[in-house]
């Protein structure tokens, strides 16, 4: 029932994690993020919280994100009708999609990446979610926004879109969290609060918020 995309940017070290349902409130249900451990996507049929966030505390323990994966999905005999996607600080990638989730369903990995999707109108939705992102420039949140926007042109979810969410966790700055839990444009009306955050006041406040790297940071 949902596309998304989880990728690291290695210029900054910063991870970040975008997603689009025809449900409600995907933000909510797939994204789990800690700059520290790394980020991960837990969808599907009968998708499960833990696993997104069981990933992550293995990650935490330094396990590799293919490893930490195939340890919480092994450990499901539900796996079937689930779908999860982790990366860790280090780039590595993890993903596993189960066979009783409906199709279109897969995965595609790239550098430092991987995008993973379930009902989708057609196969290369993944495909242009994936290119629309390595190849374009700019800051990770913009391009992992417009990646969510030219995968629903390709077709997106098969019943069309009523959420979207952008996650992006880095060390030198506060999480960025970002949802849209209904909406009739989710993915423009994601880009408009995107937009908003990034500047006037509440871009200004954000700046004195402590940070892993900073942890008693406060405005000058």
């Amino acid at each position: 029932m949902t596309y998304s995309i989880l990728a690291r940017d290695p210029d900054t070290g910063a991870l970040g994690g975008a997603a689009a349902t025809g449900s409600l409130c995907v933000g909510g249900w797939v994204l789990r993020g800690d700059a520290r451990f790394g980020i991960s996507a837990s969808q599907g049929a009968s998708p499960s919280t833990f696993w997104g966030e069981d990933v992550l505390a293995h990650m935490g323990e330094g396990i590799p994100a293919s490893q930490a994966v195939d340890r919480v999905v092994s450990a499901d005999r539900g796996r079937q009708f689930r779908q999860l996607a982790a990366v860790d600080p280090a780039g590595g990638i993890g993903h596993f999609t189960g066979d009783r989730n409906l199709p279109e369903r897969g995965a595609h990995v790239f550098r430092d990446g991987v995008a993973t999707g379930n009902t989708l109108a057609a196969e290369t939705v993944l495909e242009t979610l994936v290119s629309e992102f390595s190849e374009t420039s700019g800051a990770l949140a913009e391009r992992l926004l417009g990646a969510l926007a030219a995968a629903q042109k390709a077709g997106g979810d098969s019943r069309g879109l009523q959420s979207a969410a952008l996650l992006i966790v880095d060390r030198k700055s506060s999480p960025l969290t970002l949802r849209i839990d209904f909406s009739k444009d989710p993915i423009g009306d994601l880009q408009s609060l995107h937009e908003r955050a990034r500047n006037g006041d509440y871009a200004n406040w954000i700046k004195q918020v402590p940070t892993l790297d900073d942890p008693q940071r406060i405005l000058d």
